[in-house]
């Protein structure tokens, strides 16, 4: 995977990956992308913290989709997402007959991060997200580049670091975006468990244009979550993605004929 445009970013939502019926239509699907051009995924896995801190009776806080992380979320975080979620999904993936590598945003470069600033909520508020962290840095990633181009496909677990060394959670949705745009890759996927961006009557909506995107962000239509996604298919596009699309990954192995919204940079 080179500057040329090819190839596709893949965002995994969690609650795809959680069981292992799951985990093998995915590792399909993957396979079957593969086999177009270079690969490259994203995952979350926010409903197995979730479980992990009601079990350690440590309260949720998010806003707009993004998880406020203080240290006691941050173990929990980095535990569940880089050891168990990622690891998993590689060897399914192996499975699966894709020589799949697992990483965090933190090895070796491939996302540098900062601590977030004050978030400017929905509605306006100002949030400190706490140990969140905001990817920076616009050229390609050596070592996703160097795996891709020696027939490996990363998976990466949205984990990352500061210069000083501080781990960071930063919002796979957002990792995705930022990294489709710095690999500049043909396509980047995003997907979860509802078909795509929804209207008031909960259908799909089947193209969703920039304006439209910037006016459910704005006025609160999209749900929590989404509202991360957006920004991401945003970012992607003004990074300079071809096609981006959020599309359901329930009970599929092919998620290019998946239902789910096109959403378009102009």
């Amino acid at each position: 995977m080179t500057t040329d445009g090819t190839g596709v970013l893949l965002k995994l939502g969690g609650e795809l990956l959680e069981q292992p019926n799951g985990r093998r239509n995915i590792a399909r699907a993957m396979h079957r992308l593969r086999n177009s051009g270079p690969l490259v995924v994203v995952h979350g896995g926010g409903r197995e913290v979730d479980a992990e801190m009601a079990a350690k009776n440590i309260p949720k806080r998010a806003v707009d989709g993004l998880r406020l992380t203080d240290s006691d979320t941050l173990e929990v975080v980095v535990g569940v997402l880089a050891g168990r979620v990622n690891t998993r999904l590689v060897a399914a993936a192996r499975v699966a007959g894709i020589p799949a590598v697992g990483l965090t945003a933190a090895d070796a470069g491939v996302s540098p991060m900062r601590r977030a600033d004050t978030y400017t909520a929905a509605d306006g508020t100002q949030v400190d997200l706490g140990w969140v962290g905001t990817p920076v840095g616009t050229e390609p990633p050596v070592l996703l580049t160097r795996l891709c181009d020696a027939g490996f496909v990363p998976i990466i677990a949205s984990i990352g670091a500061d210069a000083d060394g501080q781990l960071l959670n930063v919002n796979a949705d957002t990792l995705a975006g930022h990294l489709a745009a710095r690999l500049s890759v043909e396509r980047l996927l995003i997907a979860g468990g509802t078909p795509g961006v929804l209207d008031e009557h909960g259908d799909t909506i089947a193209s969703l244009t920039a304006g439209r995107l910037e006016q459910m962000i704005a006025d609160g239509r999209a749900s929590a979550g989404m509202v991360a996604k957006l920004i991401a298919c945003r970012e992607a596009h003004r990074g300079g993605v071809a096609s981006v699309r959020i599309v359901s990954g329930k009970n599929t192995t092919n998620l290019d004929d998946s239902p789910g919204t096109t959403v378009d940079g102009r």
